[in-house]
């Protein structure tokens, strides 16, 4: 995976994630929804076999790469609380 920062201006952080594809960028999307400053949140892939999609998250309340960070960091907690569960099974 590689990560290209396509804008990011003050209240605008525009990214690329390339390998990707609907899973991740769905799941960031969505982690960006539960954080209230989050304005905008959503991410468009042109075409699923030749294009890398493209994430965007706006906020004027706070720093979009702050709130993408927070984000990836409360995914990760989720995940590893997952994991643990499934090692009880």
């Amino acid at each position: 995976m590689e990560v290209n920062i396509l804008k990011e201006e003050k209240d605008v952080l525009q990214i690329e994630i390339s390998q990707e594809g609907h899973t991740l960028c769905n799941l960031i999307r969505k982690e960006l929804w539960n954080d209230s400053n989050t304005e905008i949140s959503s991410y468009n892939i042109k075409h699923p076999i030749v294009s890398s999609p493209v994430l965007n998250v706006v906020s004027s309340k706070a720093k979009p790469r702050k709130l993408l960070q927070g984000a990836i960091d409360s995914v990760k907690k989720k995940n590893s609380e997952f994991r643990n569960q499934l090692k009880k099974i």
